[in-house]
């Protein structure tokens, strides 16, 4: 028993699922929750919203257009593009002089 103290471990320090650190949520939450940020921004706060759907769903998408890619995440950026952009739009408009009166 002694003569293997310490080398059970030497070639596979850590097994397959354990290599990523477990601290934030995986791709799939950050897609989902993307989505219902996307979804939810046209109808309260999409100039809050559309920016955390976009950084959500690109995070999802592992910060990179390349690869493989979750339905949802790429739905995130694309609402949450759009939220944001219809947002500022919105922004501009009550801006303008008169408040849209004339």
């Amino acid at each position: 028993m002694m003569a293997s103290f310490g080398h059970g471990t030497r070639r596979h320090p850590r097994t397959r699922g354990r290599m990523r650190s477990q601290s934030g949520p995986d791709r799939a939450t950050l897609g989902i929750i993307g989505l219902v940020c996307a979804v939810a921004g046209f109808f309260v706060l999409g100039i809050v919203l559309g920016p955390v759907a976009i950084v959500c769903g690109w995070l999802a998408m592992g910060r990179s257009w390349a690869g493989s890619r979750s339905v949802p995440a790429v739905v995130a950026v694309v609402l949450g593009a759009i939220d944001t952009l219809l947002a500022v739009i919105m922004l501009a408009g009550a801006a303008t002089w008169g408040n849209g009166m004339f």
